[in-house]
Order: C-alpha cells, then structure tokens, then sequence
C-alpha cells in the first residue's frame, strides 16, 4: 500500500532530525578532537614563526595548559553587560586589559592600545595579515602572547593578532584561548569558563 504524502512528509522529518540527533551526539563525543581540529587550523593560519614580537621563547612543555589553582579546577564566571556582552579584566603577559569574551572570534584580537598596554609593541612592517570586521578589512599583526590569565585560569603560547591603530575599539578574547579551555558555556546571562 502506497505512502500518503503525509505520512512520507513525516518520516523525512523524523529521519532528519535523527541525523541531526547524531550530528549532535558525535560533536559531544568528538568534543575534544574538534578542539584539536580548531587549534591546527589557527596554527596553520598563524605559523608558529611569526609574531616573534610577543614571543617569550617558551618551550614546548609551556605550550599546555598552566597547572590549576590547588583547590582544583580554574573556573571563571562573567556576567553579561545590558548589551549581553560578557567584559572581563584579562592578564596579557602579566599586564591588565579589559576584554570582552567572543566565540565568534577565531583568536585573541588585540586593540593596538591594548597591545601597548601590555608591552606588545609592533612595526608597520609587522601587518602582515588581512581580516574582515565589522568596519571592513583591516591589517593585523599576528603575535604569540606568552600568557593570557583570566581569573585562575591561565593559557600559555596564545596565538593572537594585533589590530592597526584606531581599527578595533577593544580587546577580544577569541577562540585560539576558548578552544583550550576544558569547556565554556552561557548559563542565564553567566558565561561559565572552565580549565
């Protein structure tokens, strides 16, 4: 007996959402390798031997995450602003900046005056880099930062760029430091980050 068109349109449905179901489930269960996947496509977007101008000379063992605070794992929560911007004081190779936490940046973008602020300082030469922003094409400066501290949670050899001067208005803390972290989430306007 011949499917109705209902019943057919049904099914389709049904069987998408079971593919998205294990779209989903694999995303969960791959967590960490997708965080792999994101960091070597940074690393391959900003080779190791650029940005010489932040690098401390690190060795690799310092490329991990820094140790947990001894009452166990760091955790950071920020609350949004009235815009549901999450802003947060960071330490940038040991100098306070204030940040606003932004998946949808794939790495630390620094405003040239946030970058002087903590002791980053670059050539004209140095925007070697073209990106897209909100206010069109600019040229960055891609750096290394030796470390990047927000509350107890510290990240070390952070993949970074440095915006031309008047380009970006502040410092966004992207995902070459979020993908490095154990997990983020939002919980009722609380940004949760965890080492």
């Amino acid at each position: 007996m011949p499917m109705s068109s209902g019943t057919r349109t049904l099914l389709q449905e049904l069987t998408g959402w079971a593919a998205a179901g294990v779209i989903v489930a694999a995303g969960i269960v791959h967590l960490d390798t997708l965080k792999d996947v994101v960091r070597g496509a940074l690393e391959a977007s900003f080779p190791a031997h650029m940005g010489t101008a932040a690098t401390s000379g690190a060795t690799e063992r310092d490329n991990e995450r820094s140790q947990a605070p001894a009452g166990g794992i760091g955790q950071v929560e920020v609350q949004a602003d009235a815009y549901g911007h999450f802003h947060s004081d960071v330490e940038v190779n040991g100098r306070t900046i204030t940040a606003m936490v932004d998946t949808g940046a794939s790495i630390v973008a620094l405003s040239h005056e946030d970058a002087r602020a903590a002791g980053i300082f670059v050539a004209e030469a140095d925007y070697t880099h073209r990106v897209n922003t909100a206010n069109g094409v600019a040229r960055v400066a891609p750096v290394t930062l030796e470390r990047v501290r927000i509350g107890d949670i510290t990240i070390r050899n952070v993949r970074a760029a440095v915006s031309e001067p008047g380009r970006l208005k502040g410092t966004l803390l992207g995902m070459s430091f979020l993908s490095r972290l154990s997990r983020f989430e939002i919980r009722q306007g609380t940004l949760v980050l965890q080492d």
